[in-house]
């Protein structure tokens, strides 16, 4: 028996389960937007699927998302081999990204986190250091939340048990705040 209906109706739900998130997705956007218009950078971070959405959305900036635009800057921290494993090393995996907030973050910046169990401690020390620095915060998070619920400015969080149902609504989610942003980074 095929796996893809179920599948499909899972995420559909999911999916439906996040339209109340507009007004957070709206308050995201506006992060974003000041941030990359007032000269800040964007700084993102996760552990696995969630390392590869970090990616994806830098990635979004620093080339494009639809239109042909200037780029922007954007650093994923979990790209970032040396630094990681280098940090994990010398200081504990707790550290590795907040280490790297710590390096880069300053005020005008917006840190943007993906976790979809919400139970990670390298991202909830992340936003930690962040919040010292006044650095402002968007977490993508999943299920109840877990102990990062609460530490971010903004929280888009889509409840769930199933992973794969949460990053496909976080990979929405992200790509709807980049269509947010973009018209406004088009013009400058």
């Amino acid at each position: 028996m095929s796996l893809l209906d179920p599948a499909i109706n899972a995420c559909i739900t999911t999916l439906e389960s996040i339209r109340p998130l507009a007004p957070q997705l709206d308050a995201a956007a506006d992060l974003v937007r000041t941030a990359l218009l007032n000269g800040g950078k964007l700084l993102a971070c996760g552990n696995g699927g969630s390392a590869s959405d970090s990616a994806h959305f830098t990635t979004e900036f620093v080339c494009r998302f639809m239109g042909d635009r200037r780029p922007y800057p954007a650093i994923c921290f979990a790209s970032e081999g040396s630094a990681v494993s280098a940090i994990g090393n010398d200081y504990a995996f707790d550290e590795v990204f907040a280490r790297q907030v710590r390096a880069f973050g300053r005020p005008g910046d917006v840190l943007v986190v993906f976790t979809t169990s919400g139970n990670s401690r390298n991202i909830a020390r992340a936003l930690e250091e962040a919040q010292h620095l006044g650095v402002k915060t968007v977490a993508f998070l999943g299920r109840d939340g877990g102990f990062t619920r609460g530490l971010a400015d903004v929280e888009l969080r889509v409840e769930g048990t199933v992973t794969a149902r949460i990053q496909e609504a976080h990979k929405l989610l992200l790509h709807v705040l980049c269509e947010t942003v973009e018209p406004a980074l088009a013009r400058v």
